[in-house]
């Protein structure tokens, strides 16, 4: 039996009192550059809960899944935040990002096994309104490089975080196991659709 590391629930109760408000699309004051970024995708519960939804579905799937669906979602989220940090206009931002955790939860809550592709293709695409959301609040004064990667680097933190609580649950030999990641998958969805009605 693996046990669940006792950091890891820490963590993930960290990560959460840090989301603070209830969306990460606010000004931050003077902060700027890496600790923007940095700070930008874990000050927002729709982020947090996406990214680490990303983990858990990754590490639902095992295999190659386990690194190039958070890859995709890391790749094309720079390709939103660019976008956002020219100011090029997406429709629809922020209904795509509460979207993402409907689906997101949807499919671990229910244990999709989709191919790796499609989770790819699913991921990579909602990652592109993530990314335009954190571009699109860099401050002038930033650098985007620096921004960038700060945003970039706690998206994979987040997604480790999701990675490491599936594959413990995963490994756990209990029947408990599955419900607990079904009613998280659930437990995000609601919270997807919560998001989603907030922007109607």
């Amino acid at each position: 039996m693996i046990k669940i590391p006792l950091r890891l629930p820490s963590i993930a109760a960290a990560l959460l009192l840090a989301s603070g408000s209830a969306e990460a699309h606010t000004g931050m004051g003077s902060a700027s550059g890496f600790v923007h970024g940095f700070a930008h995708p874990i000050s927002g519960i729709d982020h947090v809960l996406a990214m680490v939804a990303v983990g858990l579905f990754a590490a639902h799937l095992g295999g190659r899944a386990l690194w190039l669906v958070p890859l995709s979602f890391a790749s094309m989220m720079i390709v939103g935040g660019a976008l956002g940090m020219t100011g090029f206009h997406i429709p629809f931002v922020e209904f795509g990002i509460g979207l993402s955790i409907v689906v997101l939860g949807a499919a671990i809550a229910f244990s999709l096994d989709t191919p790796t592709s499609a989770a790819m293709a699913v991921v990579g695409f909602f990652a592109v309104f993530h990314g335009h959301a954190h571009g699109a609040e860099m401050p002038e004064t930033a650098s985007g490089f620096e921004y960038g990667l700060g945003f970039v680097l706690a998206t994979v933190a987040l997604h480790g975080l999701g990675i490491g609580l599936g594959l413990a649950l995963g490994g756990m030999n209990h029947v408990h196991s599955p419900r607990i990641l079904r009613l998280g998958g659930g437990a995000m969805a609601l919270c997807g659709i919560a998001i989603l009605a907030g922007h109607i």
